[in-house]
């Protein structure tokens, strides 16, 4: 079982000051695998279903409703659950719990706690850590996140990583331990040190918690930067943050911004494919590519992103990237108004179609994602 780590709203204000509020708001996303490599290609080069790059004025791109500016940084999650065989063993300690971890693997988990319960009780710090995971997550056994803590406890003490992290994330939440904010910064913070990723990234939200100013975040930026050398996406996004805002002790740079965007709209983040779909019409940070910027808007949209989905009615109502579609802007547009976005300008687009074209909307729309 994962917990929820921190509440970011002292993130949005921290940089918040003088910037434009969008009027549109973007709910956070929801928590990225845990299962990526690090995305070293070249950011911009591949597109989902791009077209030939439209080398237009910079400038002249359509003014979207959100400002391109993006609060710092974005939420912190600790990533949905992986399955039993995506697993690393190192995240149970040097020395996996063996055969524990063998029957696991296999899908055996009674037979894997068994075996790793007689271990962690002899004080097997893998093994508490396979138990803890099995309990946390319900696997084999009834979910018992008290008693997960119990073994997380034992095994954060004698240094494992995954459960300095784990255990750090239920002393924040304090549901089923007693709250302790003071013992999860050190806990986070020492796997942080020994190269867990989610920890990196938790580390680095509660570092600019406790100073929202410039000063927190370069403080937070090395934290950051690790996580997102290692492919995560919650950490690419803030790190694209720091270079288009030049904070942190960073300098400003929207290119490199644009890449780190890049790298985490391809491992599905939907706000980083709305803000690349974004910097791509207007020409920020690289080559102004309408077709590209349009679908990774679309596939920030199909994949659920109510914001992304306004915004994709507005880029086919204006042939933006793509050839001008009223049926498909209504729809989308249908949609995302469905889920509970009213959009002023695109209510007034709605109620401008023709009885024939405001049926095809709906229709389309039913049958869209």
């Amino acid at each position: 079982m994962r917990l929820p780590v921190l509440s970011l709203a002292f993130l949005v204000a921290a940089l918040m000051a003088g910037a434009a509020i969008a009027a549109e708001t973007i709910p956070l996303p929801q928590p990225r695998p845990d299962t990526s490599a690090a995305d070293t290609g070249a950011p911009d080069a591949v597109a989902p279903k791009a077209g030939a790059p439209d080398t237009g004025a910079p400038n002249a791109g359509p003014n979207l409703d959100k400002p391109i500016e993006t609060p710092l940084p974005q939420p912190a999650t600790t990533a949905p659950l992986p399955s039993a065989d995506a697993i690393n063993p190192e995240r149970f300690g040097a020395k996996p719990a063996d055969p524990a971890y063998g029957a696991f693997q296999r899908g055996l988990y009674k037979t894997a706690y068994n075996l790793a319960l007689v271990r962690a009780q002899n004080g097997d710090p893998a093994a508490q850590t396979l138990v803890a995971e099995i309990l946390s997550r319900g696997l084999g056994v009834p979910l018992n996140p008290g008693e997960a803590a119990k073994w997380y406890a034992q095994a954060a003490e004698q240094g494992i990583p995954e459960s300095q992290f784990q255990y750090a994330l239920m002393l924040l939440d304090g549901r089923y331990v007693k709250k302790d904010e003071k013992g999860a910064y050190a806990l986070m913070q020492a796997a942080a040190e020994a190269g867990n990723r989610l920890a990196q990234f938790n580390f680095a939200q509660l570092l600019v918690q406790q100073d929202p100013g410039d000063a927190g975040i370069a403080r937070a930026v090395p934290y950051y930067e690790r996580a997102a050398a290692t492919g995560l996406a919650d950490a690419q996004y803030a790190m694209a943050q720091v270079y288009a805002n030049g904070v942190g002790g960073k300098p400003h740079d929207d290119a490199q911004a644009r890449r780190l965007l890049a790298q985490a709209a391809r491992q599905n983040y939907d706000t980083a494919q709305i803000d690349l779909a974004a910097w791509m019409i207007e020409g920020r940070g690289g080559t102004r590519d309408l077709k590209s910027g349009f679908n990774w808007m679309r596939q920030a949209a199909e994949g659920g992103n109510v914001a992304a989905q306004n915004r994709l009615a507005k880029l086919y109502m204006g042939g933006i990237g793509t050839d001008p579609d009223l049926i498909l802007a209504g729809a989308w547009y249908v949609v995302a108004r469905r889920a509970g976005l009213i959009d002023p300008e695109m209510d007034d687009f709605l109620q401008g179609l023709t009885d024939d074209q405001t049926k095809q909307a709906l229709q389309k729309a039913n049958r869209l994602p």
